[in-house]
């Protein structure tokens, strides 16, 4: 039988793993790590308390069903947030060679959970300084190990929190985990776990609930309001179709962070609400509109800290935009041409014009690029929108 194709290994790229891992966890990260560390010609083993998920990651090609004796150098968790402490436990404990990690996007409670868990057990210190926490950025709207990609961790930030104190065993935990991570094409970032905790409040937490508390506005809006909606709201709510499940998990393990930083958004909130409310009984209501645009103006002060690609500074692109018949083949000549032209495409967002068979492309170039682009284009037949 031939192996799948996500199994490859690039001779390009030599592990820097050594020795077998153990994925305990089918769903999208364990199945995309498997799917990576193949790729490097790691020996991955994989395990799961579903037999169809785990026959499911096996068949996309992210390991081999895990044997009754394994012996694995590394075991990563990627189970559910609200178990990932006791797995990790248990995992320290079955394999005494090992070093474990996770991905779990909380790393405070699954610490706390870990040495509360070997505690019970009577282990001591030297087991927990083979856990190294760890949770890299990446993700999609789709789960499950049919949705499982080789390079979703590729130049993703990578969040490893070390084991406290500082000891020659911890420091070697630490350096497998960032071979392996490295073998995962991901960026590590070492950080302790409260640390990471208040970031992902910020960065990614109350996004979410943000995003899910717009789109839950949508339910009470009439037809014809929601007909009216393009990429403006698109971007907003993106995220909101999240697994509820999941994120009750995530939200509720990191309550405290997530709670403040929502607090301070409610502060500004309610500042807007009462400049609008100023200008709604009286529209020359002095001081409000300043307001307003403080508001707006913080957050695009805000917009531009956000890292740009690969991490850099970011950049102002110019957008061209573009009208994309909506038909088989089109938008991918349209990508050819701008290839051909010899720009360099920073982005893309594709809108369908409400009523007409055809899409907004609006391609984002370097600014120096856009005058090429939006002369040439319309020399091959695109019709460029003013």
């Amino acid at each position: 039988m031939s192996e799948p194709s996500g199994a490859r290994a690039d001779p390009d790229t030599p592990a820097r793993t050594a020795g077998s891992v153990l994925v305990v966890g089918s769903g999208l990260l364990g199945a995309s790590a498997g799917l990576a560390l193949r790729a490097r010609g790691v020996d991955v083993a994989l395990a799961d308390p579903s037999p169809t998920a785990v026959a499911l990651a096996r068949d996309v090609g992210a390991g081999r069903v895990a044997g009754a004796d394994e012996r694995p150098a590394v075991v990563l968790v990627a189970a559910p947030p609200d178990v990932t402490a006791d797995v990790v436990a248990a995992q320290l404990l079955a394999h005494p060679s090992a070093v474990v990690t996770d991905v779990a996007s909380v790393k405070g409670a699954v610490l706390q959970g870990v040495h509360r868990a070997l505690g019970r057990a009577g282990a001591g210190p030297e087991v927990a300084s083979r856990f190294v926490g760890g949770h890299p950025m990446a993700g999609r709207e789709r789960s499950g190990a049919t949705s499982a990609r080789a390079d979703l961790f590729t130049g993703r930030p990578w969040v490893l929190v070390p084991p406290p104190g500082a000891s020659a065993a911890g420091e070697a935990s630490l350096q497998r985990v960032l071979a392996l991570v490295a073998d995962c094409r991901g960026v590590p970032v070492v950080m302790a776990a409260e640390q990471h905790d208040e970031a992902v409040a910020v960065v990614s937490h109350v996004p979410q609930v943000a995003a899910s508390l717009v789109a839950a506005r949508l339910l009470g809006a009439a037809d014809e309001a929601v007909a009216l909606s393009g990429q403006g709201l698109r971007d907003v709510t993106r995220i909101a179709a999240s697994d509820p499940g999941l994120w009750v998990q995530i939200l509720g393990a990191n309550a405290r962070p997530v709670a403040r930083a929502l607090h301070a958004l409610r502060a500004d909130l309610d500042d807007v609400l009462g400049a609008l409310d100023a200008l709604a009984e009286d529209g020359e209501a002095v001081g409000a509109r300043a307001r307003v645009a403080r508001a707006i103006d913080t957050g695009g002060a805000g917009v531009a800290r956000v890292p740009g690609k690969h991490g850099a500074s970011p950049t102002a692109y110019e957008v061209v935009t573009v009208l994309v018949p909506d038909q088989p083949g089109r938008l991918a000549r349209l990508l050819a041409d701008v290839s051909d032209i010899g720009v360099n495409l920073e982005d893309l967002v594709l809108e369908h014009a409400r009523g007409r068979p055809v899409g907004l492309a609006e391609v984002s170039v370097q600014p120096a690029d856009r005058p090429r682009l939006e002369a040439e284009l319309p020399r091959r037949g695109w019709r460029v929108a003013g």
